[in-house]
């Protein structure tokens, strides 16, 4: 497949304008700690300690549009093994690893990423990633990806449209089912692949992308072995409601302080340069809004294995809501994990060992359901 694929038109109908914040009515709670964070400013600056000036500013640059966010993903390539971070110290350099570019149906070029498990090795199931809002499926879940392929399964993650290196407006929703089913096209074309096709096909959803696996499995209740959630957003999001009635944007300030347990795993997380991390735009809280209020409407319409995985701790996705989701889904094949004092970035913002419980975890389910 070609590194490179013909000009894709960057027309987005109704992006609109970014909005200030609107003063909400008092939340208390969890949705007061959230708040804090929004509240104390509206545009979020990279704090990238140790970082060459050239790398500042490749991040300070509009990264709206595909290319630009691709250029500065290069850049920062060679500097991302060097990270304290223990998902880029795993060694498993025997794992084949590939990226694509593919223009699918409507016309929009997603950049797809494999992870598979060293040549000559059997491989148990293919795993299916969707990551969570303003995320790619690279940089720490490169790590993940090596960790999970190197125990035999065939890892494969996407970027959404307008988010990481495919096309589309950073950070914009247009239509939550309709990013849906820009991940259902995406992976049926590689489920369909005859290196794949007879594998059993796991789906696994972090944070927003919990809630994106979740309408995956609702259309497509017949097609998957089960489905892996890490902190999954299916209610969580009411709280925007609260603070903003008229679905105003939500600022990303901060937000990470909130989700990373571990300050210094914070520090590496700035290194992210092409993540989605000004104001939410307004269109997106809406659509969030609209996703999560259907998902809940449909928890007992959930019929696959399922595997949840929760910080006990964390202010971003309410644990409680996984245990109602826990409760609520049909499938008789169901475990609940929560992670005592753990944050909302279980895989990436804990402790070393905490980190790679929770990654163990994951393998192991999958080991179980093989």
């Amino acid at each position: 497949m070609p590194p490179h694929m013909a000009a894709i038109s960057h027309r987005i109908a109704g992006s609109g304008p970014r909005v200030a914040v609107v003063a909400p009515p008092r939340p208390r709670g969890r949705a007061a700690v959230v708040a804090g964070a929004a509240a104390k400013g509206a545009h979020r600056e990279r704090t990238l300690e140790g970082a060459s000036d050239d790398l500042r500013a490749a991040a300070a640059q509009c990264l709206d549009w595909a290319p630009a966010r691709r250029r500065v993903r290069a850049a920062f390539a060679p500097v991302l093994p060097t990270l304290d971070h223990c998902l880029f110290k795993m060694a498993h350099n025997e794992i084949q690893m590939e990226e694509n570019y593919e223009t699918n149906s409507k016309g929009v070029e997603i950049f797809w990423k494999s992870w598979l498990p060293r040549e000559g090795t059997a491989t148990k199931a293919a795993l299916f990633f969707c990551h969570g809002y303003g995320d790619t499926c690279t940089f720490f879940f490169e790590g993940i990806a090596k960790r999970i392929a190197a125990a035999g399964y065939a890892v494969y993650a996407m970027d959404y449209p307008g988010f990481g290196m495919s096309y589309g407006l950073h950070g914009y929703i247009a239509s939550f089912d309709g990013m849906v089913d820009h991940v259902i096209e995406q992976y049926a074309r590689i489920r369909g692949m005859k290196e794949v096709c007879e594998l059993p096909h796991f789906l696994l959803g972090q944070s927003m992308g919990g809630a994106v696996a979740l309408k995956v499995h609702l259309k497509q209740q017949q097609e998957w072995d089960g489905v892996l959630l890490v902190a999954p957003m299916c209610k969580a999001l009411s709280i925007l409601s609260c603070l903003l009635p008229e679905a105003k944007l939500f600022p990303q300030k901060d937000i990470g302080d909130l989700a990373f347990r571990d300050p210094r795993k914070r520090k590496v997380a700035e290194y992210n340069a092409i993540s989605y991390s000004d104001q939410m735009r307004l269109r997106t809280a809406v659509e969030l809004l609209k996703a999560t209020k259907d998902i809940e409407s449909q928890l007992e319409k959930i019929s696959s294995p399922l595997l949840i995985l929760h910080g006990a701790a964390d202010m971003v996705t309410d644990p409680q809501v996984s245990k109602f989701l826990y409760e609520k889904a049909s499938t008789k094949d169901k475990t609940l994990k929560l992670y005592e004092g753990s944050y909302h970035s279980i895989l990436e913002g804990e402790p070393d060992d905490r980190i790679s419980t929770a990654i163990n975890d994951i393998i192991s389910w999958l080991d179980s359901h093989c």
